[in-house]
């Protein structure tokens, strides 16, 4: 699938300026933001559109490159400076464009809540836990009909014996004397352009603000266990293999405290026994005896949700289509529904039984007795 244009996310013209980029980004972007829409994958996706589009035009190496040259590299000299984006879809992930937000507006310290009215400062040691990614194999059965499934996830948890905090007792708790419970020290640098700042995390208290004089001995200080731990989704019906859900504050617990990351749910589909998936419609190839085929029957034939009864039309041939209405795939977050296409296959035998010879040596002499097969070669003859 082709990439949209990146001025054309933002809904900018070329060549426009940096300001210009921040501001149109900063709108979609607050419009979009997953703390604004929770469980909107529509809203999510745009916000990771806008995180890649501002990511490239915000950057003028990669601005440069892009006017010029496009999604593609020019003929693989020196490599597409934003690669790393993929071709199939967004290559940037929640995560990223959550980075990519709060680096563009979130400086200062500030978290979400600065941003979205609802105050405050991260504080020492909020550092938002890293995000995991698990894939979830499904049937066609569960996709057509959504399910709950629950998940075995390894991940860190909050140390039940010291409450996340890492210390022993909250006594053992003080400020850090390097960046004096900041959780992160300022390098100033002078040079013809001017005075720089470099903001770094505190090395001594890795970033927390604090020191721990006695550690708790089931976390060694972490604040975090790693640990098995069952996390349920649920699937709405007509999810497709490379679509994917967030779970917020299912991923790893942060080191003492803070903000869990997200689980990243991948859906994948299982190979079906019987059905071939297409889109929203499924194919069913059906196998029936020379009897089937030329006096129709009514056969009970297997669908996503549970046995049917289809009509086999007298004089049917092999290939032939028929039509379940509504038995196909549910499409997402819609109400029209696929359908079940069954194909016909008429069987031969291969080792017919003597009865069966009998049977269609009879026929034979029939077919015979009525010139049908003088007929037939009169036919191919004069096609020679």
């Amino acid at each position: 699938m082709a990439k949209r244009d990146y001025y054309e996310i933002l809904g900018l013209s070329k060549g426009a300026e940096k300001a210009e980029i921040k501001k149109a980004y900063r709108k979609i972007a607050m419009q979009y933001h997953p703390d604004k829409n929770p469980g909107d994958a529509s809203a999510e996706a745009k916000f990771k559109e806008a995180a890649e589009a501002y990511s490239v035009l915000n950057d003028d190496q990669k601005k440069a490159h892009y006017d010029q040259y496009g999604h593609a590299p020019e003929g693989g000299g020196g490599g597409n400076p934003f690669d790393g984006f993929g071709g199939g879809g967004f290559g940037v992930d929640l995560s990223d464009a959550l980075r990519i937000f709060m680096e563009g507006f979130g400086g200062g310290g500030g978290g979400l809540g600065d941003i979205f009215g609802g105050g405050g400062s991260r504080g020492r040691g909020r550092a938002k836990g890293s995000d995991l990614k698990i894939k979830l194999p499904l049937t066609l059965e569960e996709i057509a009909t959504g399910i709950t499934k629950k998940m075995k996830v390894k991940r860190y948890e909050i140390c039940n014996d010291c409450s996340g905090s890492g210390a022993k007792d909250k006594s053992d708790k003080t400020n850090c004397s390097v960046c004096h419970g900041r959780g992160e020290v300022q390098q100033v640098s002078r040079s013809m352009f001017g005075q720089f700042v470099n903001i770094q995390p505190c090395t001594n208290c890795d970033g927390t603000g604090e020191v721990i004089a006695h550690p708790c001995k089931s976390c060694h200080g972490d604040g975090r266990i790693r640990q098995e731990s069952i996390v349920s989704a649920k699937i709405p019906a007509g999810v497709h293999a490379g679509n994917y859900m967030t779970l917020r504050g299912e991923g790893n617990a942060a080191r003492r405290g803070g903000q869990q990351g997200d689980l990243i749910v991948l859906i994948d589909e299982k190979e079906h026994d019987l059905f071939i998936r297409d889109e929203d419609n499924i194919y069913l190839e059906l196998v029936i005896n020379m009897a089937e085929a030329v006096l129709g029957a009514d056969l009970e034939i297997p669908t996503l949700t549970g046995k049917v009864n289809l009509k086999i039309p007298a004089g049917s041939q092999s290939g032939k289509l028929l039509r379940l209405r509504g038995k196909g795939i549910p499409r997402i977050n819609s109400h029209l529904v696929g359908d079940q296409m069954v194909k016909i296959q008429i069987d031969t035998p291969t080792k017919p039984s003597k009865q069966e010879r009998e049977v269609y040596q009879r026929l034979s002499d029939y077919y015979i007795g009525r010139g049908k097969s003088e007929s037939i070669f009169r036919k191919i003859k004069s096609l020679l």
